[in-house]
């Protein structure tokens, strides 16, 4: 393929979205470096620059890196990530480069992909505006720190949302290949699986109209994310004896079990509001809460709506989260939801207003959630 044969396939929303993108990266390298100099207390000295992003999971993905899944360097079951992202980060390890550092560069250039991406998602709903407000208010939202951070977000996104641009237009092959490898990034992958596979089914009909295809033309290819799963948990079985290695360590290091919703829901009320949690994790937990509040509502829309696809990538998340010990890790996931934020965009298009009041709330919680995570404050 020509140079010239890949500028006659852009599109000027690939423009927008990728100058949001840089821009909106920075603003969060501002911040971080702000907050580095900012939060010191007197004697201490200023936490370097790279060293501030080293927060949390990062040290499960790098522990990874360093000394494979036989090792526990950080005291909780390894098993518990999936294997795409510490990859990457043994790569850049052993072409010389910091282990963080691998991680931010990671971060940055998958970023760029799904921010193209998202913009034409944006674009399929109603034009370019659309699709350049769908990126602003998703590197706008109140979690992007984890789209800069060493962690997996924006790898994810990088396969899922141009899965998902394919499935739209009926490319299954790539839909296929692409959700097969975020299934090697996140366990988020078998909840895009299925509604990559919604989406096949529900556009049969469509599909054969324009096509002249058979019915079950581009099926095969929704198997193919199996491959990675299976591999991914045949290893665990030959390295822990258990094939859903994956989730136990969850419940192991993280208490995460299978819970009643109300049950759930009551144990992250009291965590939020009854005094059992120091005042941090109390914040986060009322995050916690409207966070499932959106996903719930944002469901019900996309049922509404009749857009099953992305009511069953959102609902199945909605609905692991909701049956779990209690609402954790929630507002990340947001950073998943590309119709929350299609959502917003068409709206604010509609009444300029919402674009403003989106922008009045979420861009000073965005400033405060990094500098949390940069501090090393719980931050979801």
């Amino acid at each position: 393929m020509t140079a010239r044969s890949l500028l006659d396939r852009a599109r000027p929303v690939d423009a927008d979205s990728l100058a949001i993108w840089l821009a909106s990266r920075v603003s969060m390298w501002v911040i971080a470096g702000a907050t580095g100099w900012m939060f010191v207390a007197q004697g201490q000295d200023v936490v370097p620059a790279l060293d501030r992003w080293q927060q949390w999971d990062y040290w499960h993905y790098a522990g990874i890196a360093i000394h494979g899944y036989g090792g526990e360097p950080t005291g909780v079951p390894n098993e518990a990530f999936f294997p795409g992202f510490p990859g990457l980060l043994w790569l850049g390890g052993e072409a010389g480069l910091q282990h963080v550092f691998t991680g931010l560069l990671v971060s940055l250039l998958a970023g760029a992909v799904a921010a193209l991406a998202l913009g034409r998602i944006g674009e399929l709903e109603g034009g370019q505006s659309i699709g350049r407000l769908t990126v602003l208010v998703w590197v706008t939202a109140p979690s992007a720190v984890f789209l800069a951070a060493p962690y997996t977000e924006s790898l994810f996104l990088a396969c899922a949302l141009p899965a998902w641009l394919a499935a739209r237009r009926q490319h299954w092959p790539a839909a296929g290949v692409l959700t097969a490898l975020s299934c090697t990034i996140r366990v988020s992958g078998l909840f895009l699986a299925a509604a990559i596979a919604v989406q096949w089914l529900t556009t049969r009909r469509e599909a054969m109209a324009q096509t002249g295809r058979p019915w079950w033309s581009g099926l095969g290819w929704l198997f193919l994310p199996a491959l990675p799963l299976i591999a991914w948990s045949a290893f665990l079985e030959s390295e822990t004896g258990d094939w859903l290695a994956w989730l136990h360590a969850q419940a192991e290091g993280w208490d995460r079990h299978f819970t009643w919703p109300w049950t759930a829901f009551d144990t992250t009320w009291q965590a939020a509001f009854g005094g059992t949690q120091s005042p941090g994790f109390a914040w986060m937990f009322r995050a916690e809460i409207v966070a499932m509040l959106v996903g719930v509502v944002l469901t019900g829309a996309l049922l509404w709506w009749r857009r099953w696809g992305e009511a069953t990538w959102v609902g199945l998340q909605v609905i692991a989260f909701g049956t779990s010990t209690w609402f954790f890790s929630v507002p990340r996931a947001t950073l998943l939801w590309w119709p929350l934020w299609v959502t917003i965009a068409v709206l604010a298009v509609r009444r300029r207003w919402v674009l403003w009041a989106y922008l009045v709330v979420s861009v000073p919680l965005m400033s405060v959630w990094a500098a949390a995570y940069l501090t090393g404050r719980w931050a979801g």
